[in-house]
């Protein structure tokens, strides 16, 4: 590198100067920046990980190191395939069946360059494995699917619950009556038909007992566990939530014809009321707007043949183009403006227009034979005008159509439209008043532009009868008259409305068009393929005429010319000339026969004419015109084409000796000015003689002498010339630019451009002026003939021209409008731009049209089909010293900046000429054109090197294509890439690299978009570098950005440019040989021994016995220097990861989930790539990534918890005697999918009060840890998949290696990194997917939790020291609110990108939630992903055992190991890994049984909860592996005779396992029931978890200390629903509970004699007396061994029952509580406690004072359930205690939602009345509950003792319902058939008790007669009247309510009619005489009470209802006076003595 150049050199100084002082000085001492994990090393050059290391020399250490292995897929990890790139040359699709190519032999250069433009074969670079690379081959949605195709179904518990709402009906009769285990859904309702004497067993594990050595176990396990792997992890991981990765780079479109939206249009049938004549039609385009046609005329011809016979003499044989009948139109900007306009002609014939539309408007088809004759002579006149002018043609009608209106219509209607448009109702075809064209409107007013809203290709296919057209009017047929009329269209009130129409009827049918229509021809009459066969009808494409520009390059040779005559004005001509027709000719000479067959017919003729005539307008000297004439031009024109008009004078009628036409005028338009083709308007003056020779050469303004002009050579006939050319560019730079370059080709001097010429001396100046003018070239045609230009400025640079003998280098002024060019697209067509900011026009030219101008295969010369070929170009070699193709014109400049050169030359020429004229000939080679551009833009400076950079992607690109051809055709891809490149080109490439680095450092905060372009624009070069140039170098080019950003990054901590960075690395990293770039099959040396041993490193199997493979091993772990070189890449990868996660570098935390998810998108891409998918390369692949296991380490505070979804360990216990709070929040986060260790230990019967501490260092001393933010849950679970695949795919030996080397607190926080793993991979579940889906996040909690909860008992006391832990853990808030049935928390961040996924592409679709199969597809994926993320911590947790189990400290690793084994069992699992983890387990506890009978005792208990549940299990697997584990568990306990251990395996229930008391079975069964219920069950309802609680507490009756804590539980319950009496009533339990068992153990007088003493307070209380000493005695061991049982235990348990009493109100309860408590307190002579009891008394006492009439306690309800859905609980009838004042519709509703959401809402059904329910009426397949409010009931003598409001609501068993009923049937009838059925029930405790539903054990009914309803009601109105009369104080509003429902006149009827059904008569059976009585004596106090009542209301009114009281009065006397003669009506024989009556009984007989 001696001649490295001076800037380059230059830059590179600066840089490192700088960061070496930088480093040096104030940042130097900085720790972060020197953050180092290379503990091992004992290398002192250790370089921080924010700066790159020097990379290894790639080349050279792969020559060094030759491979060991000679073929196989490793082997093809060491070297990029031979085979990786090539050039590829694909023919270019060809739309036409032939090419469209020039037809004649041309010789234009020009023609020549455009022609194989268009037709030469696309060059395209192909990088074979491009497609494996990241950033072609994302990891999509789709691509996910495929590699999940085969994926095995995991069984998990938690999918295999019933969820009742899916299960049918049929498959849960099937479960009833199936005694077989596996066929019984557990934990659904129903559990309770377990027969577990008639259950089949489950199939036993084979050798499950055998003694085998333990080695072989862990063998066969290991064997088992790798079995059927996945082995793709990611492809079960949902790709992180990227829109568009950085990397992603897409392969341009393909340059193609440009259309716009298609539409077909078919002309279907054209019919009118007479038919004498053809009559002719076109169709066009025009846009109002715009004011513009926007498409060629479509002329078709739907005349019957018997009509085109009529012009059989005029018209040659029809060529098939002609008779297209369909036409598809093309429209690139669609808007409301557009209408499809219809113009008919007919034959010319003498008359003006509306002469001849007379008789279409007043003949009707239905009087044809009535007007036969008439028509007849009509026939017979067109016939005459057509045999004599039928080549003439006459306007004759028009109509148009609002094209999108008929969108719209066809839009809104369902099938295929037939839309109608006649005059009553033509305002569809214009007006707004459809509703399709209002629906457009308001689409136009949702977007910003009307453009925006039409479509045309989505609409249904019309089909439009067009009934009305108008006739033409010869004075107006302009375009400008077109556009009113088609404006005044859209208006309401049209003109054109009012007009008489010609009726007439075209059918059309309108559609989008098909993607590949058959039979088609282009504008230039080319078939289009396909186009099976010649002879079918074709469709024609019409050419469109844009409404604006479109910018796409040409593609196809067109060469097409449209003349437009448009006025003639013939006024001032003399003579007669009236009948105007204008001849239209192209000749290529002046003689009339030189005029070219190349006008197109029209319809039904010929293809090609060589004259076309206008229209005529009769008698009209100044007609317009509206004929389109349309040419196909020569592709080369010469001065002599011109287009001649030949004015005539028709003559209509035929007289003698006058001639068919005259000639009246001649006019021209040469067709080449200056070089250039005319077009645009033209106003040419005509000449009334025929032009004279050589006129064609020049233009009719030029007045030739001798000839006569029309009006004074004044124009006098407008005529437009639109060209359609891919030939002539119609710019005139361009045109300019093109001409000279090809006047250097041909050599031909001088050149006329233009009006001047230019001469060979001055050429170089003007071709530099052309190319600097190309900047003011007009943007379209730049962009048209974009593919010409760019390879024509390539030609200039790559050769350039010898002009007079002198080199001249255009290099520079090439590069400068490139690069202007380039920037012009970029600013105006930013629309067609990618992510990068990459033109898709410009994209696409490099990839498939640039070539190196001598590489096309087929051309023997060196330039392209003969281009550039010429002599005329200099190929010159750059010398040593300087290019010979040196820019001369800027030497000076240049020597400025390079002072290797020597000094100027003296002048340009003196250089020329020692180079062009050395007598020895240099063999010069041609300067490449990547060299070029790399020197051209290293030395551009100011506004060009500016342009230059907002590009650079451009010639980024452009310089790798250019060099993959060059090293392609130079058959150099194969030479060492050391050699393959001059060391000036690498100079260049530095220093350029260097710059922009520079820029982007020093720019990214004021000019952030251009610095994003520019770092992707140079991370995307680097990339492709890499795979041709030598690979260190590129390394270096690396190194040279990191360090310049990484030294402003010490002076800046600036977070965009960090991310600046981790694009530029991961667009690098993207490279398809990503892990070959990292040398992965190198060996890692510490820095003393700089040549590794490959053999021995490489044989795994040696043992890693030296010390130097112990650095090695540490090596590859750690991110140290030698790592960090060899595996270069990676090494960037992963500092930057470490970097950016390290928790001191603050300003980095937005950064996170970016840098992860670069790891992430890597490890993925090396998943499923085809190349690494031996488990032995991936192990390679896998090595690169070692040193993640440590950064992951590191950043585990940091890490998500998703633990807190379980808040597994961070709870902790509450001691039992802590008091119930009442203040206790609830806090609904707490939901958990598991029991928790604290409620093992309570089931296990171990009251343990010391609260739980996470056992690990991660979540122990995460204090200071939390202070910075964690991570987020997608960067976390990111970031753990990402661990769990390099613990996959890694080398189990180099892991068990490290992990040897690790400490014991390094091993514990990887244990706590499993242990997070495996709740952040926890399966979710299928019921989780649909909740999701639906969004219904409801507020539930789970069952578990809430058993839980209940079993850790009092909430208050334990939420506040939840609370206080969670603060201590420094108030981390990830408490989430939203729980799923398994635990995990959908409020949680790691759910919002599950749910994100989920939701993906609902953005796109209307449709809101997925379908069951998408549901189960999910379910399936994350279970297959839940068992493999197990799978592998389990296989590492295997490796850590076998690491650990010789050294000391393997106590505390295995105690780690055992914790994330049961949270792993603890967490959803599938059958699948809870077998292989049972395994585990045996093996663990079989290796080491005293790690868990000695140390690890609290995870015994835990171990036996897991065990037992899962014997509960409804897969038959998992209950064979987990009673497999369970004996093997009390066998190994059995064999050790551990007494301590013993205890914690059940102390009890396992005494009586292996003890000789025969179990009782169904006492079991009970037990195991009820606990099977209470785990798995969903969220159910707070009766539901209070019934169970209970059940569990009854199941402990003879284990009082657990009895105990499930009483606490329910107390802690019931305090937490606000259920205080019941709480209540559950301390008084307890308390009696153990006063039985204190009075067993002690004998003292003061305490409580044992249940009896609490009679008074619950008569329940009786239940808890202690069973007979021989079952259970209080001084055996461990029983009663809890604080509670002792008497502070007791006053503990009084004291809250009190507490629990006052909140509920029940103050005399409270009474009866303190009177046990003052006892012992007055024994143990506490006055402090009395004084506190006897206060409480008086407060107790003051309450029910205060309080009086207005305590409330509680409701009652009578709930049956009916149906065998609902199990046990079928016809089972229960009381429930409701809060006062609950509605029986709340009850209703609570208990019906409840029950449908277990059975599905449509199979509960909530019975309406309260009569007795007849089960064979009910649907045996449905679940009815009935719900009845009761009343207390009390029978007479009760109420004596029942007097306050207290006594009549507490110790309540019976309940009374009335339901009224008649003898037929009917719930109500007349007064006299009024029954009432009183049904009173008894239940089996009494209210309160310690839950709040209590079965009803006896039922009563008592039926009363019609007359005793009677009485009933009127006694009730009585005691009303009585209440409000004495009430104190006194009611008024009450009192008269009561009143006026008893007096007034509406309800007189009331009390009235009652006594007037039973009192009229004395009844004829003696035995109602009695009720007769009583119910007169009622109505006579009734009268009495209205009285005093009335009395009473009088003194309370005041003079205002005087009036009001006198109506009552009057009412009062008028109901009394009808009540007398009946209340005073006695039976005589209640009033005779007894004897008389028996006398006259008798007497009667």
């Amino acid at each position: 590198m001696a001649e490295r150049r001076a800037f380059a050199q230059k830059i590179s100084r600066t840089v490192a100067a700088e960061v070496r002082k930088q480093i040096a000085g104030q940042y130097g001492g900085s720790p972060q920046l020197f953050k180092n994990l290379n503990v091992g090393t004992t290398s002192s050059n250790t370089v921080p990980l924010t700066e790159a290391v020097e990379p290894v020399d790639f080349e050279e250490y792969l020559i060094t190191h030759p491979p060991i292995v000679e073929s196989g897929p490793l082997r093809d990890l060491i070297e990029f395939p031979p085979d990786d790139i090539e050039v590829i040359y694909t023919p270019r699709d060809c739309r036409t069946v032939v090419q469209a190519v020039p037809e004649e032999g041309d010789t234009d250069p020009h023609v020549r360059d455009c022609a194989r433009s268009y037709t030469e074969d696309w060059a395209i670079v192909n990088r074979k494995y491009h497609k494996l690379s990241t950033g072609f081959n994302p990891n999509t949605l789709d691509k996910q699917k495929e590699r999940q195709k085969g994926l095995p179904k995991q069984v998990f518990e938690a999918d295999e619950m019933p969820d009742s709402s899916s299960y049918q009906d049929d498959q849960d009769d099937l479960k009833r009556r199936s005694m077989s285990i596996d066929d019984t859904p557990r934990g659904s309702w129903a559990c309770s038909i377990f027969d577990l004497k008639n259950s089949l067993p489950d199939a036993l594990l084979p050798h499950l007992l055998d003694r085998a050595p333990n080695e072989e176990i862990d063998r066969h396990n290991e064997e088992q566990r790798k079995t059927s792997r996945n082995r793709e992890l990611f492809a079960l991981h949902p790709a992180p939530d990227e829109e568009d990765p950085i990397e992603r780079h897409c392969v341009p479109e393909v340059p193609k014809e440009h259309f716009g939206q298609r539409l077909l249009v078919k002309c279907l049938s054209l019919k009118f009321e007479i038919e004498i004549e053809p009559i002719f039609a076109s169709l066009a385009l025009y846009d109002v707007k715009e004011k513009k046609k926007i498409s060629e005329n479509f002329f078709f011809d739907l005349n019957s043949e018997q009509t085109k016979a009529m012009l059989r003499p005029h018209i040659q044989t029809a060529a098939i183009s002609t008779l297209a009948r369909s036409a598809i139109f093309s429209i690139t900007y669609p808007s409301q403006d557009i209408f499809l306009v219809i113009k008919l002609e007919k034959v010319l014939q003498q008359g003006d227009i509306g002469e001849c539309a007379e008789p279409y408007m007043v003949f009707k088809e239905s009087d044809a034979a009535k007007n036969k004759e008439k028509l007849e002579k009509l026939r017979s006149q067109s016939e005459q005008f057509c045999q004599r002018l039928g080549r003439y043609r006459m306007p004759f009608a028009w109509t148009a159509i609002h094209l999108m209106n008929i969108v719209n219509s066809a839009g809104s209607l369902e099938r295929d439209t037939e839309l109608e448009m006649s005059l009553s109702e033509r305002k569809g075809s214009w007006s707004e008043r459809r509703n399709s064209s209002i629906m457009g409107r308001r689409s136009l007013e949702r977007t910003t532009s009307g453009d925006e809203a039409c479509s045309l290709t989505g609409f249904r296919p019309a089909t439009l009868t067009i009934t009305n057209f108008f006739k033409q009017e010869g004075d107006r047929l302009s375009d400008e008259d077109l556009y009113k009329f088609l404006a005044d269209m859209r208006r309401p009130s049209s003109v054109l409305r009012r007009l008489r129409p010609i009726t007439a009827q075209l059918k059309l049918d309108i559609s989008p068009a098909p993607e590949n229509p058959h039979y088609c021809l282009t504008p230039d009459l080319l078939q289009v393929k396909p186009y099976p066969d010649s002879r079918v009808r074709p469709t024609r494409e019409i050419l469109e005429f844009p409404a604006r520009d479109v910018y796409v390059p040409n593609t196809t040779y067109r060469n097409l010319l449209y003349v437009n005559p448009q006025s003639l004005n013939f006024a001032n001509r003399q003579g007669s000339a009236r009948n105007i027709t204008v001849k239209v000719q192209f000749m290529n000479g002046e003689d009339p026969n030189n005029a070219m067959q190349v006008i197109f017919g029209k319809s039904s003729c010929a293809d090609f004419y060589k004259e076309a005539y206008t229209a005529v307008v009769y008698h009209n000297r100044s007609p317009d015109f509206h004929d389109e004439i349309k040419i196909k031009l020569p592709a080369s024109l010469s001065d002599h084409h011109h287009i001649l008009f030949t004015f005539y004078h028709v003559s209509c009628q035929q007289k003698q000796n006058t001639p068919l036409e005259t000639p009246v005028g001649y006019t021209w338009i040469p067709m080449l000015q200056n070089g250039r083709l005319r077009t645009g308007h033209f106003c040419l003056p005509v000449s009334l003689e025929k032009p004279p020779q050589s006129y064609s050469v020049l233009s009719p303004d030029v007045p030739l002498p001798g000839m006569k002009w029309v009006d004074n050579h004044r124009g006098v006939f407008n005529v437009e010339l639109v060209a359609v050319s891919t030939i002539h560019t119609q710019d005139q730079y361009l045109d300019k630019f093109f001409a000279l370059v090809h006047a250097l080709d041909e050599h031909v001097f001088p050149v006329r451009i233009g009006d001047m010429r230019i001469m060979e001396n001055n050429l170089e100046t003007e071709l530099k002026s052309s190319i600097a003018a190309l900047t003011s070239a007009q943007l379209e045609p730049v962009v048209r003939f974009l593919h010409l230009l760019l390879d024509k400025l390539v030609l200039l640079v790559v050769r350039p021209p010898v002009i007079a003998g002198q080199i001249v280098n255009l290099g520079q002024a090439s590069f400068e409008v490139m690069a202007s060019v380039v920037n012009r697209l970029h600013k105006y067509l930013d629309t067609s731009q990618d992510i990068h900011g990459r033109n898709s026009l410009l994209s696409s030219y490099i990839h498939y049209v640039f070539r190196l101008p001598s590489t096309d295969p087929n051309s023997p010369s060196p330039g392209p089909g003969g281009l550039g070929g010429s002599v005329h170009y200099a190929t010159m070699a750059r010398s040593a010293v300087r290019p010979a193709s040196l820019n001369l014109s800027r030497s000076r400049s240049l020597s400025n900046s390079n002072p290797d050169i020597s000094g100027t030359p003296t002048s340009p020429d003196d250089e020329v000429r020692s180079i062009i004229g050395s007598k020895v000939r240099v063999k010069y080679t041609e300067p490449l054109f990547h060299e070029e551009l790399a020197l051209q833009w290293v030395v551009s400076s100011g506004s060009v090197r500016e342009g230059a950079l907002q590009q650079a992607w451009f010639f980024f690109e452009l310089m790798v294509k250019s060099i993959i051809h060059h090293l392609y055709f130079a058959d150099r891809l194969e030479s060492p890439r050391k050699n393959r490149f001059p060391e000036r080109f690498m100079d260049d490439i530095t220093a350029l690299v260097s710059t922009i680095a520079g820029d982007i450092v020093s720019r990214f905060q004021k000019d952030l978009e251009l610095v994003e372009r520019l770092n992707t624009s140079l991370a995307f070069f680097l990339n492709d570098l890499l795979s041709v140039m030598d690979r260190g170098f590129v390394f270096t080019l690396v190194r040279t950005y990191w360090k310049q950003v990484s030294t402003k990054l010490y002076a800046l901590q600036n977070p965009t440019l960090e991310s600046l960075r981790l694009d530029f690395l991961r667009i690098v990293s993207s490279h398809e040989h990503y892990v070959t770039l990292n040398l992965p099959c190198s060996l890692l040396t510490p820095p003393a021994s700089p040549s590794p041993s490959v053999s021995s490193a490489t044989s795994q199997s040696s043992g890693f016995s030296t010390h130097v493979q112990d650095q090695k091993i540490a090596n590859m772990f750690e991110l140290c220097v030698p790592f960090r070189e060899q595996h270069y890449l990676a090494g960037l990868v992963l500092s930057e990861l470490s970097v950016i996660l390290d928790p001191d570098n603050e300003g980095m935390f937005g950064l996170h989930k970016k840098v992860v998810s670069v790891v992430h998108n890597l490890l993925s891409s090396h998943d499923s790539d085809p190349r690494y998918a031996d488990p032995e390369v991936k192990a390679r692949v896998a090595m690169l990534y070692l040193p993640l296991i440590g950064i992951v380490m590191e950043t585990l505070p940091q890490l998500h918890d998703f633990t807190e979804a379980h808040n597994q360990w961070g709870r902790p216990g509450c001691p039992q005697g802590a008091a119930v709070s009442s203040g206790g929040e609830e806090t609904e986060g707490e939901g958990n999918s598991m029991i928790n260790q604290t409620v093992a230990m309570a089931i296990a019967g171990t009251s343990t009060a010391s609260p739980m501490s996470r056992p690990s260092s991660f979540l122990l001393n995460s204090q200071a840890s939390r202070q910075h933010g964690s991570f987020s849950a997608e960067s976390s679970r990111s970031l753990l998949i990402c661990l769990l695949w390099v613990l996959k795919n890694a080398d189990e030996l180099v892991l068990q290696k490290w992990f040897t080397d690790l400490s014991v607190s390094q091993l514990n926080r990887l244990l706590d990194l499993l242990y997070l793993c495996v709740s952040c991979f926890e399966y979710k579940g299928k019921k989780a997917f649909e909740r999701m889906n639906s969004l219904t996040f409801k507020k539930s909690k789970d069952m578990k939790a809430k058993l839980e909860e209940a079993i850790l008992g009092s909430i208050g006391a334990r939420q506040e020291m939840v609370r206080r832990s969670r603060g201590q853990l420094g108030g981390s808030t990830h408490f989430s609110t939203c729980r799923s049935p398994s635990g995990s928390a959908f409020g949680s961040q790691e759910n919002l990108r599950w749910r994100k996924d989920m939701t993906h592409w609902r953005q796109n679709s209307e449709r809101m939630d997925k379908t069951r199969a998408e549901l189960e597809h999910e379910a399936l994926i994350d279970g297959n992903l839940a068992t493999e993320a197990n799978l592998i911590i389990l296989d590492t947790l295997e490796i850590i055992v076998q690491t650990v189990s010789v050294t000391e400290s393997k106590e505390s690793i295995l105690g780690g190991v055992l914790k994330v084994l049961l949270h792993s069992m603890a967490c959803n699992q599938s059958a699948l890994y809870l077998q292989h983890c049972f395994a585990t387990q045996r093996a663990l506890v079989s290796k080491f049984p005293e790690l868990l009978f000695e140390e690890e005792t609290e995870q015994c208990a835990d171990l036996c909860l897991r065990l037992l549940r899962s014997c509960s299990s409804s897969i038959s697997t998992i209950r064979s592996h987990a009673s497999a584990s369970l004996y093997l568990l009390m066998r190994q306990n059995f064999e050790i005779g551990n007494v301590s251990g013993e205890s914690r395996i059940k102390r009890e229930h396992l005494m009586r396992l292996k003890g000789d008391v025969q179990l009782d079975v169904q006492k079991l069964h009970f037990l195991i029931v009820t606990i099977i219920k209470s785990l798995p069950s969903a969220s159910s309802g707070y009766i539901l978890v209070s019934v169970l609680t209970f059940r569990i507490a009854k199941g402990y009756q003879t284990s009082p200390d657990l009895r105990l804590t499930w009483l606490q539980n329910m107390a802690g319950k019931h305090s937490e629903r606000n259920n205080h009496a019941e709480a209540a009533q559950c301390l008084v339990h307890s308390a009696a509970l153990v006063a039985e068992y204190l009075s067993m153990l002690e004998d003292r007088k003061y305490l409580p004699v044992g249940c009896v003493t609490f009679q008074n307070i619950s008569s329940n209380v009786l239940e808890e007396s202690a069973v007979s000493d021989d079952v259970v005695s209080p001084d055996e061991e461990g029983i009663c061994s809890g604080k509670y049982f002792t008497e502070i235990g007791l006053v503990g348990l009084l004291e809250q029952a009190a507490a629990s009493f006052s909140m509920a109100g029940m103050y005399e309860a409270v009474n009866e509580v303190y009177k046990v408590l003052i006892p012992i307190h007055e024994a143990n002579r506490d006055a402090k406690k009395l004084s506190t009891i006897h206060g409480k008394l008086q407060e107790a006492f003051s309450k029910i004072v205060h309080q009086n009439g207005k305590r409330m306690f509680g409701t009652y309800f009578r709930v049956g359930f009916y149906g065998s859905k609902f199990g046990d609980l079928d016809e089972q009838e229960f009381v429930y205690k409701e809060p006062a004042i609950t509605k029986l519709a709340e009850i209703s509703h609570r208990l019906e939602s409840f029950y449908g959401e277990r059975f599905g809402e449509d199979q509960v059904e909530v019975i309406k009345d309260s009569n007795p329910v007849d089960k064979c009426k009910l649907d045996p397949n449905k679940a009815f509950i009935q719900i009845t409010y009761v009343e207390p009931y009390f029978d007479t003598y009760e109420m004596k003792d029942r007097i306050t409001y207290f006594d009549k609501n507490y110790n309540l068993r019976r309940f009374v319902y009335c339901t009224p009923f008649t003898l037929d049937g009917r719930a109500h009838g007349d007064l006299h058939e009024q029954f009432k059925r009183k049904t009173i029930l008894t239940t089996s405790h009494a209210f309160p008790y310690i839950k709040t539903r209590i079965n009803i054990v006896h039922k009563e009914e008592i039926i009363s007669t019609p007359i005793e309803v009677a009485i009933e009601d009127m006694q009730k109105k009585t005691q009303e009247l009585a209440f409000a009369t004495h009430q104190d104080p006194a009611d008024a509003k009450m009192l008269q309510m009561v009143l006026q429902g008893s007096v007034g006149t509406t309800v007189n009827q009331g009390p009235l009619e009652v006594a007037q059904v039973f009192l009229s008569e004395i009844p004829s059976d003696p035995k109602l005489y009695r009720h007769h009585n009583k119910l007169r004596l009622c109505f006579k106090d009734f009268t009495k009470r209205c009285e005093d009542a009335l009395r009473k209301n009088k003194s309370l009114i005041g003079p205002d209802q005087k009036e009001y009281q006198r109506e009552l009065e009057r009412n009062y006397h008028r109901l009394k006076e009808a009540l007398q003669p009946l209340i005073n009506r006695k039976i005589p024989q209640l009033y005779k003595p007894v004897l008389q009556v028996n006398s006259h009984r008798k007497c009667c007989a």
